[in-house]
C-alpha cells in the first residue's frame, strides 16, 4: 500500500509492519467456501477462549494452593501450561512444530545434536513475529517473560511527499515494478534508550502483542539483570521490542549493554520463521493489534482457515552461544562500535539462523506506523 510507503525500509525495500496478505490469484475457492469457514472460525474460537478460561481457573485460581511448595507448583504450572497451550496450538492447525538445531560451523559426519535445556536465569533471546511464539514458550519452558520500558516516546513524525529511491532494489533494473520501488523520505527516529523491564504474565503478554512501548501494567520495573538474578525460571527476552511481520528482522535495542562471550548466565537463541499466507490460510504473524480483546480477531481468521501455514524453529547450538567460553566475538562484531555487543551478536544470529534480513527500522518506527495506522482507518 503506497499510503505506508514511508514505513517501508529503505535498505531492503521491506515493509515489516503491515500484514502479509496472499499473492495475487483466483479468490473462487475462497468464496465459495465462506460460510464453512466462517462456521469452523466460530466453533474453533470458542474452544480457544474456553481452554483460555481453564488456564485461569487452574493455573492461576486453584493450583494457587500449591504455592506454598514451589517446586510442586511449578511442575503442575508447566504441566498445565503444556496441556492447554498444546491443545490451543492443535486447535489451530498447528499440529507438529519442528524445531531444528543450528550449527554455524559445518562439521563432518553425522550432526552432533546438543542438549537445549535453559534453567533458571538463563536468557532466551528470540525474534518476535506472533503470540503463538508466546505459546509455543510457555509450552516447552514455562519462563518468565518481560517488556520494555523506554525512557521516553518517539516524537511523532509526518512523512514528506518527496520521494526517494530504494537503495536495494530486488528484481531487473527495467525502471519498472519492483526495480522502481519509491519511498516518501521520513524523518530519521533517533533511539530511545531503554530504562528497564517488567514482567509480564503469559495471558497479559499474549494481549501485548503488536503493540510497543509502554507496555500495559506489569510489575514493578527493574533492571533485566535483576530480574534474572531472581528468577526461578528462564527468561524471555524480544529484543526488537515489538512484533513485525516475519519479513525481515527489526532493529534490536540496547536491552543487555552486555559483552561477549557472557559470563554470568547462559544465552539461548532462538529464530522462528512462519510461511506465507494463502488465500484459505492467513498469515500466522499478528503485527497490527486489535483494539480490545487483542488478539482475539487474529485467532479467528486462523479458526477460518481450511488449509494451515507452519511455523518453523531453529535453536542454536549451545557451543556456537554467545556465552560459550569458546565463541569468537571478533567473527560478528569486526565493524560494531555499539555499547550492547550481546543484543548485536544476537540480532546476528538470528538473521544468519533464519536467513532474514535485517532492517533499520525499529519499534520506535513502529510506534509511528500505528499512530498513522490507526489515524488511516477512523
Amino acid at each position: 500500500m503506497e499510503k505506508f510507503s514511508a514505513y517501508r525500509d529503505p535498505g531492503t525495500g521491506i515493509q515489516p509492519f503491515l500484514t502479509p496478505v496472499p499473492p495475487l490469484g483466483s479468490e473462487l475457492l475462497a468464496k465459495l467456501t465462506l460460510p464453512l469457514r466462517y462456521t469452523l472460525a466460530v466453533v474453533r474460537t470458542a474452544l480457544v477462549i474456553l481452554l483460555a478460561s481453564i488456564y485461569v481457573v487452574l493455573v492461576k485460581g486453584l493450583f494457587l494452593l500449591f504455592s506454598p511448595i514451589p517446586p510442586l507448583y511449578r511442575l503442575i504450572d508447566h504441566l498445565s501450561t503444556y496441556l492447554i497451550g498444546r491443545a490451543t496450538l492443535f486447535i489451530l492447525g498447528l499440529y507438529w512444530i519442528p524445531v531444528e538445531q543450528f550449527n554455524r560451523k559445518r562439521v563432518r559426519g553425522p550432526k552432533i545434536v546438543e542438549k537445549w535445556n535453559p534453567r533458571a536465569g538463563d536468557i532466551i533471546v528470540s525474534n518476535w513475529a506472533s503470540w503463538i511464539d508466546i505459546v509455543w514458550f510457555a509450552i516447552q519452558f514455562n519462563p518468565i517473560f518481560v517488556l520494555p520500558v523506554p525512557e521516553s516516546l518517539p516524537e511523532p513524525t509526518v512523512a514528506s511527499r518527496a520521494s526517494t529511491p530504494v537503495s536495494h532494489t530486488p528484481g531487473r533494473r527495467t525502471g519498472t515494478g519492483s526495480a522502481n520501488i519509491q519511498v516518501p523520505s521520513r524523518t530519521v527516529i533517533p533511539r530511545i534508550p531503554i530504562s528497564g523491564f517488567r514482567q509480564f504474565s503469559l495471558l497479559s503478554m499474549i494481549a501485548q502483542t503488536g503493540r510497543v512501548p509502554p507496555y500495559g501494567s506489569g510489575t514493578e520495573l527493574r533492571s533485566l539483570e535483576e530480574i534474572r538474578q531472581n528468577a526461578s525460571k528462564p527468561v524471555v527476552v524480544f529484543p526488537e521490542c515489538t512484533t513485525s511481520n516475519g519479513r525481515g528482522l527489526l532493529r534490536f535495542a540496547d536491552v543487555f549493554r552486555q559483552t561477549v562471550p557472557v559470563k554470568k548466565y547462559q544465552v539461548f537463541v532462538v529464530s522462528i520463521r512462519y510461511d506465507p499466507p494463502t488465500d484459505l490460510a492467513p498469515t500466522l504473524t499478528h503485527t497490527i493489534p486489535s483494539r480490545i480483546l487483542n488478539p482475539l480477531l487474529h485467532i479467528f481468521s486462523l479458526g477460518a482457515a481450511l488449509s494451515f501455514s507452519q511455523m518453523s524453529i531453529r535453536v542454536l547450538a549451545p557451543s556456537e552461544s554467545p556465552s560459550s567460553q569458546l565463541f569468537m566475538a571478533h567473527e560478528v562484531l569486526s565493524d560494531y562500535t555499539g555499547e550492547d555487543q550481546l543484543s548485536e551478536t544476537c540480532g546476528h544470529l538470528i538473521a544468519q539462523m533464519g536467513k532474514l534480513k535485517r532492517i533499520g527500522l525499529g519499534w520506535e518506527e513502529k510506534s509511528n506506523f500505528l499512530d498513522f495506522y490507526k489515524g488511516k482507518n477512523r
